[in-house]
């Protein structure tokens, strides 16, 4: 079909008004379950420090005479371990022109920065807790880093063929991979029944999104019933009952995917030095400087209480 003459068409017009959305999208996942589901306790010093503490094993012989001299029960210290403060932020600059000019889908443009920041912050804290991390302090241009998660895990732990020997169980050094394996409901029953023998109440599973649909096919011991009227099939397990009680299964989209965790979260807390601020920094041009930082900590109140199941496969 062709075109009149002389018709007027958009391409030859010009003072048309953009079509631009009010809305800016954005998918990018803000969810950090393991900060979220940790204590918050707080910091007084770049070495945060706290004391841990066992029971004597259980006697079976405490029997004694009637009438029998006491003797005294030797007594162990407490110990003393600690964790360095990082220091993590998010700085942002605007122009005075770009503050002034007509925006769409934000009004203030150092406002929507601003809110992107606290949420990329907290992405990079929950990437840092659950790593695994070795603890550096401040020296020589060096910046201050935390033990992270796998840092802290000893007593209970599986691992892959080759990995290096476990961490001391007070932050000094990270874990050594060894060769990846698959994920097994044994692996995930056995290391449920460690924590709980150490004296830990585990009360979440933390995997990654591949090893998440790993264990949505364990059985647990159950049969599934679905309802054919329903036309649903429920795959997943979002709670496993274990022989221990239950626990919350939650993936996580930043710690290491190749890690499996069996946490008691009571027993972990974020400790901050410094919490979330906001700071403004000297005007020295036409722009705006903002930083938003925070000074945290890992605090482990103790390792027996959770484990780890490494060096899992990933796709």
């Amino acid at each position: 079909m062709a075109l009149i003459t002389n018709t007027v068409t958009k391409y030859a017009v010009n003072g048309q008004r953009e079509d631009l959305s009010d809305i800016i999208y954005n998918i990018s996942p803000t969810d950090t379950p393991f900060m979220s589901s940790i204590g918050k306790s707080k910091a007084t010093a770049v070495n945060h420090e706290w004391q841990i503490d066992a029971l004597a094993a259980p006697a079976a012989d405490n029997y004694h005479l009637e009438g029998d001299e006491i003797s005294f029960d030797a007594q162990t210290a407490t110990t003393r371990i600690g964790n360095k403060t990082q220091i993590s932020r998010k700085a942002v600059i605007v122009s005075g022109t770009m503050e002034s000019v007509d925006l769409a889908g934000r009004n203030n443009e150092l406002a929507y920065l601003i809110s992107k920041a606290s949420k990329e912050l907290k992405r990079d804290m929950e990437t840092t807790l659950t790593a695994n991390q070795a603890p550096v302090d401040s020296g020589a241009g060096a910046a201050r880093r935390m033990a992270s998660l796998e840092s802290w895990i000893k007593t209970n732990t599986d691992k892959g063929g080759g990995a290096g020997a476990d961490p001391t169980g007070s932050g000094t050094h990270a874990r050594t991979d060894g060769t990846q394996r698959a994920f097994t409901e044994s692996q995930l029953k056995s290391m449920i029944r460690k924590v709980w023998t150490e004296g830990g109440d585990p009360s979440m599973v933390m995997v990654g999104a591949f090893n998440k649909q790993k264990l949505s096919g364990f059985t647990g011991g159950a049969t599934r019933m679905d309802d054919a009227e329903n036309k649903r099939l429920v795959s997943a397990i979002d709670v496993y009952e274990s022989d221990f009680g239950a626990l919350q299964v939650v993936a996580n989209r930043f710690s290491r995917s190749r890690s499996a965790y069996v946490l008691s979260p009571d027993m972990w807390s974020a400790a901050y030095l410094r919490d979330f601020q906001m700071v403004d920094l000297a005007k020295t041009g036409d722009a705006d400087k903002k930083a938003l930082l925070v000074e945290y900590t890992l605090c482990s109140k103790n390792e027996k209480a959770s484990g780890g199941i490494f060096d899992l496969t990933t796709s």
